[in-house]
Order: C-alpha cells, then structure tokens, then sequence
C-alpha cells in the first residue's frame, strides 16, 4: 500500500525543536506529522497517508467514546552513531498489536503495513530522532480506534489507525536507583479470560485508582496480584516484574491476564543466553516474601518500553513490607539492561537480527 504525503505548512522551527530536544520528557511533546489509515468492513484497509498532527474531529456518537473498543502499542526508535535511525523487533509489536486486536473485536493490521506505517513516519520526522549518545529516542505511539457512529453494542465497521511520535527522555536518570512498588490486595487490573492480554486502554484505566493509592504511599508503581485467588503475582500498573534467585534462577509470572512484554522477551533471552536458568510460570506472593527474607531472591525488577529494567527497592502492604537487596551495576539486572540498550543504540553488536532500519 501506498502511502499519500501531506506536509505540515508551519513544522517546528529548528529552534523550537532544539528547545524540546534539550529536555523531551515522555510524551509532552510531539512530531510535526502523523499516520493514518483507514478501515471498513465493506473495503477493508485503505487511504494510508501521512499528514500534519492535529486534533481528530470525531462524531459524539464515535463507538470508541462509548464502547472504549481501541488498542495501542508503544516502541521506540533509536539514533545510532553512524546518523541512522533504527527501531527494536516491530514484528514483536505488530503482532501483539494483532492479538490486541482481535480480542477487542477490531480489524488485525497486517505485520508489513505496521512497519511500513513506522518507517513513513519517522523518514518525515527524523530531525525529532535524538542525537546518539544521550540515553534519548523517537517513543512511537500506534494507535486503533473504533469511529463509526452508531450506538448499538457490536463491533464497529468503520476503524482508524494512527502512529504519533514523541521524543523521549532517559525515563531515569540513575538506572541503578531503586523504585517503590505498592500492593493492590483489593482491586483488580484484569481476570482469567479477560482484556489483561491486550494492550487497550481499559486495563490501565483499571490500574489508575490503584496507582493513586500507590502514590500516597510514597510509592512509584502498583503490584496487582490474579483476581481469582489475590495470591500469584500479575503484574504493575505498565511493567512486568521479574525476580532473580540465588540459584541463578530467573523468573517471571505468567497468566493470560498478563500483557507480554516485547522488553521482557528480549530481556529474558539475555538471560538464558548469560547461562541463566529462566521461568515463566505462576509465582505467589508468599514464595517473593519468604525469598527475599531468606536471601534466595537476589533481585527483583520491573520491565518495560519506557524504562527498559527498573530495579524494585521496597514492594510494601498494609500490613507488611518487603525489602529488596540493593542493586549495583555489576548486579544482574544492570548487566542486561546496558546489554540491551546497547544493542538499541547500536552501541553493541546485535547478533539476534532484533534491529529494523527506519531511516
């Protein structure tokens, strides 16, 4: 498919750009152009085309305003050194973003117009790529929604699907700096045969009041546990958490309520790969609690687009806390991320084939 060009008129000056560059945040900002491409049941995907971002005009009868069938995805493209502009495993993205998709009963996009999709708009807005070597990228926003303006309950026949840019700070400035989760023991962010598997808005407006209860108690992120039995570690508000073990045991919770982690995939790969042994299976909240008070869980993190491995310091209850040996950049944890990001920002061989070039 083919791909119409509609150039901003009045793009971000280059000192306007250099202003945002200097300090980009995550997502305050963004690119002079967007994506879209349109869907119906009766034509299936047509009119890709790239034009000056902007607000939507939506009707108030819209589906997505009242029946919140959307999805998203959310990737990252890197500025190497040689000028180059290169993004990490879409195919892994595309496909989640089709698995998403289908369980919101919207259109699956198919895994070369996903990359096409990206490739047109960051070769538009490449200036917004940061330079490399400043820990900074392009954050890639895919988005789909239903627009057909109809208020009855069925999937709608008419879909739109954007991508927005936004350049993106260093999510922390000391990696090795601990964050502090908060346990949700009331509240749920997904159950068994649910969305928790789809990246769709719903489930992180789920996690919303639970993360202002993580906050006033002085914690960064909230820990959900399944909803069934408020026993076995799910995972945070955005992140996957992963606990390493003295053994050299490497695990992670798995669920069908859990969203998979294109982070986590490759970080756990590294893993395997450094010789470590590596689990996916159900964990308890006891099995954390009574490790880490033995000394058998040597380190437990958080994983993620945004913050790539964030060690977790304190996971504290109401009626407990649970404290985690601290993390130094020989620790394990440290060890793959600088593997990772580097690999990211072409600063170490990628021997996996997990880099695409967009521009």
């Amino acid at each position: 498919m083919s791909f119409r060009i509609d150039r901003n008129p009045n793009p971000a000056t280059d000192a306007e750009l250099q202003e945002v560059l200097a300090n980009p945040g995550f997502g305050q900002h963004f690119t002079d152009h967007m994506v879209v491409i349109d869907w119906t049941k009766a034509g299936g995907w047509q009119d890709a085309r790239v034009v000056p971002y902007g607000p939507l005009t939506l009707n108030p009868a819209s589906a997505v305003f009242h029946y919140a069938q959307e999805i998203f995805e959310g990737l990252k493209a890197y500025r190497h050194a040689d000028g180059s502009v290169h993004t990490f495993r879409p195919e892994r993205n595309a496909a989640r973003f089709a698995a998403s998709a289908r369980r919101l009963a919207l259109p699956e996009l198919p895994e070369e117009l996903f990359v096409e999709s990206l490739r047109q708009l960051v070769q538009i807005d490449e200036r917004w790529v940061p330079e490399h070597g400043k820990g900074q990228s392009l954050y890639l926003r895919p988005f789909m929604i239903a627009n057909e303006d109809f208020l009855g309950v069925r999937a709608a026949q008419t879909v739109s699907y954007f991508v927005i840019a936004s350049p993106a700070g260093s999510y922390f400035a000391d990696p090795t700096r601990p964050v502090d989760i908060w346990l949700e023991r009331e509240l749920s962010r997904a159950g068994r045969g649910g969305t928790g598997a789809a990246k769709c808005g719903g489930n992180y407006a789920a996690s919303l009041l639970p993360q202002q209860t993580a906050y006033e108690n002085g914690c960064e992120q909230v820990l959900f546990l399944d909803a069934s039995e408020q026993k076995y570690l799910e995972e945070l508000g955005g992140m996957n958490i992963v606990l390493a073990f003295k053994d050299g045991t490497v695990a992670t919770p798995e669920s069908d309520s859990i969203l998979a982690s294109v982070t986590n995939e490759a970080i756990l790969e590294l893993v395997a790969e450094a010789g470590h042994k590596v689990e996916r299976r159900r964990i308890t909240l006891d099995e954390w609690r009574e490790g880490a008070a033995a000394g058998e869980i040597t380190e437990a993190f958080a994983v993620g687009t945004a913050a790539v491995i964030a060690p977790i310091g304190t996971l504290k209850a109401t009626d407990f806390t649970i404290e985690n040996p601290p993390v130094t950049l020989d620790s394990l944890s440290m060890r793959i991320r600088a593997e990772l990001t580097g690999i990211q920002n072409g600063d170490v061989n990628d021997t996996h084939g997990w880099l695409v070039k967009l521009a």
